[in-house]
C-alpha cells in the first residue's frame, strides 16, 4: 500500500464562530487548508479519499456547526476529514480573515491533527 499526502488549500465557507456574541450573529468567511494522508492500493476513486468529499465535508462543518474556538472548529473539521475510509491522517489549518484584519495581522489559524 503506498501513502500519499493530499492538499486542498483555500476552502472557503462562511460560520457563526468565535467567542464574542456578535461574531456568531453574524457569519463571516473562514478559509480551511488540508492536507491528508492517503493509504491508496490501486488507481480508483474508490481507492482514495475524493477531493470534492472532502471540501464538502469541511464546508458543512464551517457552515452548520458553531464554536466559540477557532482550535475546536480545526479539530472538528479535521475529524470530518478523517472519517474517510483511505484517510491516515489529517492536518486542518483553519483561517479566519477578518480578525486577522481587524488586528492588523496577515493571518489568525489555528491547527489541528487527527491520526
Amino acid at each position: 500500500m503506498n501513502r500519499f499526502v493530499v492538499s486542498l488549500s483555500g476552502i472557503r465557507a462562511s460560520g457563526r464562530h468565535g467567542v464574542d456574541p456578535a461574531e456568531r450573529k453574524e457569519a463571516q468567511e473562514f478559509v480551511v487548508d488540508l492536507e491528508v494522508v492517503v493509504a491508496v492500493e490501486g488507481d480508483d476513486l474508490e481507492d482514495t479519499a475524493d477531493y470534492r468529499a472532502l471540501a464538502q465535508a469541511t464546508r458543512e462543518v464551517v457552515e452548520t456547526q458553531s464554536f466559540a474556538l477557532l482550535e475546536t472548529l480545526a479539530d472538528a473539521v479535521a475529524r470530518s476529514a478523517f472519517q474517510y475510509e483511505a484517510v491516515e491522517e489529517v492536518i486542518a489549518v483553519v483561517h479566519k480573515p477578518r480578525v486577522a484584519d481587524s488586528l492588523g495581522l496577515d493571518d489568525v489559524s489555528a491547527t489541528a491533527t487527527v491520526r
